[in-house]
């Protein structure tokens, strides 16, 4: 039977069970990683999330579960709550949908639309606030997971990503986990 733990990742927290600037895990001058919050051997997650995003992570000690989740051949779905600087017109929006050109090719349409600020727990630090200028939430669904893909989708088309949690991948919710907290799943 396989493990696969779902896992709240926080805010600057690396998605590697070392960090590479130390050599193992949290050191006095080392970024936290998944050893200091998952006390698990032998799982490895299944994909990334950037450094500086939040949310679902999946973990899993089955290379084939692993592969069937992370592969992009397999186009699983991944569901980002994302608030931008600014609000999104209908155009951008459209833009999204039908797939953006990034600088290493173009994008794979997006489901994408605008959404109420979600209940979320604070970051730490927040946000960087501007009076003048406003924000908005979008929800974000890609099948593909290419690096700072998000980030980079959303400033394509002008309104840059200010902070980004994923919520879901695939049939696998973030539900009611806190930041830090991770839960077993039956497989």
């Amino acid at each position: 039977m396989s493990r696969l733990i779902l896992f709240n990742k926080p805010y600057l927290v690396l998605c590697q069970f070392t960090d590479p600037s130390t050599g193992s895990g949290q050191a006095a001058e080392g970024r936290p990683t998944l050893a200091d919050y998952i006390p698990v051997k032998d799982i490895y997650p299944a994909g990334r999330l950037d450094y500086d995003s939040e949310g679902l992570v999946l973990l899993t000690d089955s290379g084939k579960l692993q592969y069937s989740i992370s592969d992009p051949q397999n186009k699983l779905p991944k569901t980002y709550w994302v608030q931008v600087e600014g609000i999104p017109t209908d155009e951008a929006l459209a833009k999204l949908a039908r797939g953006v050109t990034l600088n290493d090719g173009p994008a794979r349409p997006a489901q994408v639309r605008q959404i109420a600020e979600p209940k979320l727990w604070p970051r730490n630090p927040p946000i960087r606030f501007r009076k003048e200028i406003p924000t908005s939430w979008l929800e974000l669904v890609i099948t593909e997971g290419r690096k700072r893909q998000v980030r980079r989708m959303t400033a394509a088309v002008g309104f840059p990503t200010l902070r980004l949690v994923r919520v879901a991948v695939g049939e696998w919710e973030l539900g009611d986990l806190k930041p830090g907290e991770w839960k077993d799943v039956m497989m």
